[in-house]
């Protein structure tokens, strides 16, 4: 799965307006949990929700979208569906706990 890097809050309203659903990951390129963690989601998303792209925002050069999504702690994910967002983990967090949290607005979202 590729992912996108999010510069510019106008690209992030612009991930938001074309994706029925996606997912940013906050963090910066120095903290190691938040790049250990970042390779996991992506590996969940690929495996169980490939309809959900995955955007990174590094925290460091974006500071003022982190501030902006209230987003003060590495690393935090942010799920929106249909524009909204739905889901924020941070910290500390499993990957069965946001595959839970994602399962159900994700069957609702994406089943014919």
């Amino acid at each position: 799965m590729d992912y996108k890097i999010i510069n510019s809050p106008e690209g992030f309203e612009q991930a938001i307006k074309e994706n029925k659903a996606v997912l940013f990951y906050f963090s910066t390129l120095s903290c190691s949990v938040g790049e250990t963690l970042q390779s996991k989601v992506i590996d969940l998303l690929k495996t169980d929700y490939p309809n959900i792209p995955f955007y990174f925002v590094d925290m460091q050069f974006n500071a003022a979208l982190s501030a902006s999504c209230n987003v003060f702690v590495e690393p935090t994910v942010l799920v929106y569906f249909h524009g909204k967002e739905s889901i924020r983990k941070s910290r500390n967090f499993g990957m069965s706990e946001l595959a839970n949290a994602i399962h159900r607005l994700y069957q609702f979202t994406f089943s014919d």
